[in-house]
């Protein structure tokens, strides 16, 4: 008998093959990644065909405002001042300033930063951001492996790359421009490609760590934001710095110079290491949880925090100081070449064209408006993100509550338009100080710091259209609420590129930001800055009619 049971005892499963258990983590990442490319059907076609119109428009700009090598010659002399190779990148490009070289120098750096940007935000809207609002629970209860949707949210941004990466090829090589050909053009869209795969990487840790997307976001663009200043570091000084970032690596695969490919496969190999280190991590801590635990409050609210726009500040406060520093480091970093503008810009025909239209200026003050035009829309990225915080808010279920108790709808919504409206001309005033007290230093003229600081508020009725925008897309069609971004977008083409490519003025009277007095090169009208700020109340009031007529999304 006890033979017969030892018989029948069922034997002992023996574990999994390795092989096996890595196959169960990943099941379903397929159908995951094709859902994720499915829901960014349209985001992420507006990101690269933004990009890749800029990075066109810009090598066309190249190839007609530096038409004779004496002029290309005296431009890389300019950007050879430790102000210019900050902004721009290493010094090696300019032993042979060609247009190829020209891009590789001074469009490299900075559009891998956008680039980051782009992978950031996609990462987290497919992890964190789902695990947010539940539906990463929902979708985890089905047959779905550990690490799948992880995978998939990376494989998402890896396919947004390789895409940009073909389209910056392609679309720079049939330009034809002189010394712009496939093989430089290849490296220099996979440059970038390795520079965005690099920063998802990043953000797949990130995610990790904080239990909410946006400030797995703010974390993993603080990298990016920290890579840019140690590469800008390492081009005026120690080489070192800038091989600590990975925005320094791929400048330094020197596109239409050297065309070196190693530094690609170097980003690309430190990628795989991040992504090796963020797998594990994420089986570390539990779904909706981050590995650093929530703090916990005050026992007792303060007096400002009971208030609705002292709630909506304490939402805002992060990303609001976040975006303080940077906007001011970006001020203080354009305010040190404002001494080499004229020597920049003196020989440019184009240029001087521009600047009678501005009836008379000196180069310094054109440039200087110019500048103050990208300072605003860099405030813009803020108040838009800023705008559309009560979507997230009732997306993820939070605004429910709130809502049940006597607070009313355009209570709520008017607290955080208030943050952001003021919190924009907040981030202006940031800006244009910044600008001011560090072109006061490179020119001698200590009055720039005023006029820097005013001509970056100016903008504040430009800021104040968009977030009325944002709040009417919010109120009516909230689902549509990204359509916010086409303002920041459209106005850094149109406003930054226009006026070189010579847009038509139609063009430009399209955004906001074209009819603000471009201070301190004209006079201030108020008539203008008058009509969008009444234009933007009446946007605002709109969407608050909206939002009280529309069902609120509930959990």
């Amino acid at each position: 008998m006890t033979g017969a049971t030892a018989t029948a005892a069922p034997r002992t499963p023996s574990p999994p093959p390795p092989a096996t258990a890595r196959s169960a983590a990943l099941a379903g990442t397929g159908v995951l990644l094709r859902f994720g490319l499915r829901r960014d059907r349209i985001r992420i076609p507006v990101w690269l065909l933004s990009l890749t119109l800029g990075t066109m428009l810009t090598a066309n700009s190249l190839s007609t405002l530096y038409t004779t090598e004496a002029e290309r010659a005296s431009t890389a002399e300019t950007m050879g001042s430790p102000a210019a190779l900050a902004t721009s990148g290493p010094r090696h490009y300019l032993t042979d300033y060609t247009f190829g070289s020209m891009m590789g120098h001074q469009m490299l750096g900075f559009t891998a930063v956008l680039v980051g940007i782009m992978s950031v935000l996609i990462v987290s809207r497919h992890t964190r951001a789902e695990e947010e609002t539940g539906r990463a629970e929902l979708v985890r209860s089905t047959v779905v492996g550990r690490h799948a949707q992880l995978a998939a949210a990376l494989g998402v941004a890896v396919v947004a790359n390789v895409a940009l990466a073909l389209l910056f090829a392609a679309g720079l090589a049939v330009m034809g421009i002189e010394s712009i050909g496939w093989g430089g053009s290849l490296l220099y869209g996979f440059a970038h490609a390795a520079a965005g795969i690099v920063f998802a990487a990043v953000a797949a840790i990130t995610v990790q760590i904080t239990a909410h997307a946006r400030g797995a976001s703010g974390m993993a663009l603080a990298v990016i934001g920290l890579a840019y200043a140690l590469r800008a570091t390492g081009d005026v000084g120690t080489d070192a710095l800038a091989w600590l970032s990975p925005i320094g690596w791929v400048q330094r695969t020197y596109v239409y110079v050297d065309d070196r490919w190693w530094p690609v496969l170097l980003a690309l190999a430190f990628a795989a290491l991040l992504a090796a280190v963020a797998f594990p991590l994420s089986t570390r801590r539990d779904v909706g949880a981050g590995l650093r635990p929530t703090r916990l409050g005050r026992p007792a609210a303060s007096d400002l925090l009971t208030r609705p726009v002292g709630f909506a500040l304490r939402l805002h406060r992060g990303m609001l100081i976040g975006f303080g520093a940077g906007v001011f480091a970006l001020g203080v970093m354009y305010g040190s070449i404002l001494g080499d503008a004229e020597d920049m810009l003196k020989d440019l025909e184009e240029i001087q064209e521009a600047i009678e239209a501005l009836g008379g200026a000196t180069i310094t003050e054109s440039f200087a408006s110019i500048i103050a035009l990208i300072l605003a829309i860099v405030a813009s990225i803020y108040v838009v993100m800023a705008a559309l915080r009560p979507r997230a808010e009732e997306s993820a279920g939070r605004a429910e509550p709130l809502l049940a108790t006597g607070l009313s709808r355009t209570r709520w919504v008017l607290s955080h338009v208030t943050v952001a409206a003021v919190g924009g001309v907040l981030l202006l005033a940031v800006a244009g100080f910044g600008f001011g007290i560090a072109g006061a230093a490179a020119t001698g003229d200590n009055d720039l710091v005023g006029k820097l600081t005013w001509a970056s508020i100016a903008y504040a009725p430009a800021l104040w259209f968009t977030i009325g925008f944002a709040v009417a897309l919010f109120g009516w069609v909230p689902r549509y609420g990204t359509l916010a971004w086409l303002i920041p977008v459209y106005s850094f083409v149109v406003g930054y590129l226009g006026q070189m490519l010579q847009f038509a003025d139609w063009l430009n009277n399209l955004s906001p930001f074209g009819h603000v007095p471009q201070l301190p090169a004209a006079d201030l009208e108020w008539a203008p800055l008058l009509v969008l700020t009444a234009l933007a109340a009446g946007l605002v009031w709109l969407g608050l009619l909206g939002f009280r007529r529309r069902d609120l999304e509930t959990k």
